[in-house]
C-alpha cells in the first residue's frame, strides 16, 4: 500500500522505496578518515530538481525512469564508493570517519496529482517541496543514517521532480555536481552515457587531514574563526539577539541588467579604473542592506563571511576531482556604523582582500582551529553568511533530457544563508536565496532592491 504524505490538500504517494548497492562492492569495511571540513555538518542537505512536461520523455512510464536511475546510481556508487558508507564515530578521539561497508543508499518512487504549474514560482521556497525528498528516520544516530537518498516524484501533468539528501560529510557543492552529473550519466535516460566525460573522483582527503597538513606560519590566524569568537562574545556581553528563531526563506533574482545598473551606479561614484566580480558587487550590496535591514546598533560589530574554494589555494593544489568538503570561510568585520558609511567600492576592496588572504597557511590555521571542541552556532543578526552556487549549474544536470525547469535547494541548517545560484534562463543574472526573520523581510526587500528595478 502506497504510503500517503499530505501537504494542504496536496498529496504525494510513495509507492516503491530501495535500497542501492554499489553495482561493484568497495574493499571491505574500508575506513575514510574525514577533514575537519568534512565533520562540520554530518547533516542531509537536499536539492530538488523539476523537469516539466516534455514530449521527448511523454511516453515514458514512472517505473521505466525509476529502474534508470537505479541502475544508475548502482553504477556510480562502483566507483563514489563512500556515499555507500556510513558514518562511523573514531572511539579513541570521538570524531566522525567514513565507513565504507556498502549498506547503500536509499531510492524512492513516488506520485502526485498535483501539476507543476500550482507550485508556481519554482524558485521561491514552498512547503511542499520536503514531501518530494526522502527524510529517513536515523533518531540523530549518525552513524545509522544513509548518506544518499533520494526520490523521483512523477506530477499529475507528466512533470518529474527528482531530489537528493546528502551528508555534509561526504560532498561540497562541487563534488555534489560531479556525483550528480556522474549519476544522470549512467542513468542514461533517452541519451547515450559520457563516461569519457566525466572526471574520477578523488575521494581520499589527503592534505586536508591535520596529521598531514604542513606547519603553519605561528602569526597566520584565521579571521573567519577569530571573527566569530568576537561576535558570540559580543553577544554574550548583552544586548543577545533573542528576535524570532523563524526564518522566511525568499529568493530575489538580480537579473543581469540589474547587476550592470549597479556596477554603473559605482562606478559613478568612484575612481574610474575600478571593477569587480559580480559576487564582490553582490555580496557588498547584499551586506550593507541585510544589517540596515536588521537593525543592528551602529556601535556593534557586524560580520560578513564568505566560502572559499581552496582546490587552488593550496600547495600543492588539490587534485583535479576532489570529491570532499574543500571550502573555508573568510571574514570581513567593521562596526554597523562604519558599514553603513562605506561606499560600496570600500566594501568590495575588503571583500577582495579577505579573498586574498586565503593561502596554505590560512587553510591549515583555520583546519587546525576546527580541531578543537565545536559547538551550534548561536542566532547572530550581526553575521551575514554568503554561499556562491554560480560555478554549479545545478539545473544542468540531464537526469531527463534538457536542462531542468529549476533547482531548488531545501532548508540549510543555517537558514540565513545566502546562497547565490544561477538563473536557468538568465545566465547573467543571480538568484539569491537568503532566510530572514519575517520582521526583516519588507525592509530587507527595499534596501537591497532600491535603485535597482
Amino acid at each position: 500500500m502506497a504510503d500517503q504524505q499530505t501537504n494542504h490538500g496536496r498529496t504525494v504517494s510513495v509507492t516503491n522505496t530501495v535500497a542501492v548497492y554499489p553495482k561493484t562492492l568497495s574493499p571491505d569495511h574500508k575506513i575514510l578518515c574525514l577533514s575537519n571540513l568534512d565533520r562540520q555538518c554530518p547533516i542531509l542537505m537536499y536539492l530538488v530538481l523539476f523537469y516539466k512536461p516534455c514530449h521527448a520523455y511523454s511516453e515514458l512510464s514512472l517505473n521505466s525512469v525509476f529502474s534508470s536511475l537505479k541502475s544508475g546510481l548502482e553504477e556510480t556508487l562502483s566507483v563514489w564508493y563512500p556515499a555507500a558508507g556510513r558514518l562511523s564515530l573514531n572511539p579513541d578521539d570521538g570524531k566522525l570517519n567514513l565507513w565504507c561497508n556498502n549498506e547503500g543508499a536509499i531510492l524512492v518512487e513516488a506520485v502526485t496529482p498535483v501539476k507543476i504549474a500550482e507550485l508556481g514560482d519554482l524558485s521561491q521556497y514552498n512547503e511542499f517541496l520536503e514531501k518530494l525528498v526522502h527524510k529517513p528516520v536515523f533518531n540523530g544516530n549518525f552513524t545509522e543514517m544513509p548518506l544518499v537518498v533520494a526520490q523521483v516524484t512523477k506530477f499529475g501533468c507528466g512533470s518529474y521532480s527528482v531530489s537528493i539528501g546528502a551528508s555534509h560529510s561526504l560532498f561540497d557543492g562541487p563534488a555534489t555536481f560531479d556525483f550528480l552529473c556522474a549519476w544522470a550519466s549512467n542513468s542514461a535516460i533517452m541519451k547515450e552515457k559520457r563516461g569519457d566525460e566525466l572526471h574520477k573522483p578523488v575521494l581520499e582527503r589527503g592534505t586536508l587531514l591535520v596529521g598531514n597538513m604542513q606547519p603553519h606560519t605561528p602569526r597566520i590566524r584565521a579571521a573567519a574563526i577569530d571573527h566569530m569568537y568576537q561576535l558570540i562574545q559580543q553577544s554574550l556581553l548583552g544586548n543577545p539577539d533573542t528576535g524570532c528563531a523563524n526564518y522566511v526563506l525568499k529568493t530575489f533574482h538580480l537579473s543581469g541588467e540589474m547587476i550592470e545598473k549597479l556596477k554603473r551606479t559605482i562606478l559613478a561614484q568612484g575612481r574610474g579604473n575600478f571593477s569587480c566580480s559580480s559576487f564582490d558587487l553582490v555580496t557588498a550590496h547584499l551586506w550593507k542592506a541585510r544589517t540596515k535591514a536588521m537593525g543592528v546598533r551602529n556601535e556593534r560589530m557586524v560580520c560578513l563571511q564568505f566560502a572559499v574554494d581552496t582546490r587552488n589555494k593550496m600547495v600543492p593544489p588539490l587534485p583535479k576531482g576532489f570529491g570532499g568538503n574543500a571550502y573555508v570561510l573568510t571574514s570581513v568585520a567593521l562596526r554597523a556604523g562604519e558599514l553603513e558609511e562605506s561606499s560600496h567600492e570600500a566594501i568590495i576592496e575588503k571583500i577582495k582582500q579577505a579573498k586574498n588572504l586565503v593561502n596554505n597557511d590560512y587553510v591549515n590555521a583555520y583546519m587546525a582551529a576546527l580541531d578543537g571542541p565545536q559547538a551550534a552556532l548561536p542566532p547572530l543578526k550581526e553575521l551575514t553568511i554568503v554561499s556562491d552556487w554560480t560555478r554549479m549549474p545545478f539545473h544542468k544536470v540531464d537526469f531527463l533530457p534538457g536542462n531542468a525547469a529549476y533547482a531548488s535547494p531545501l532548508v540549510s541548517p543555517i537558514p540565513q544563508v545566502a546562497y547565490f545560484m544561477q538563473n536557468p534562463t538568465d545566465l547573467r543574472g543571480i538568484d539569491v536565496r537568503i532566510g530572514l526573520h519575517p520582521q526583516a523581510l519588507d525592509a530587507f526587500s527595499h534596501h537591497f532592491l532600491e535603485n535597482l528595478q
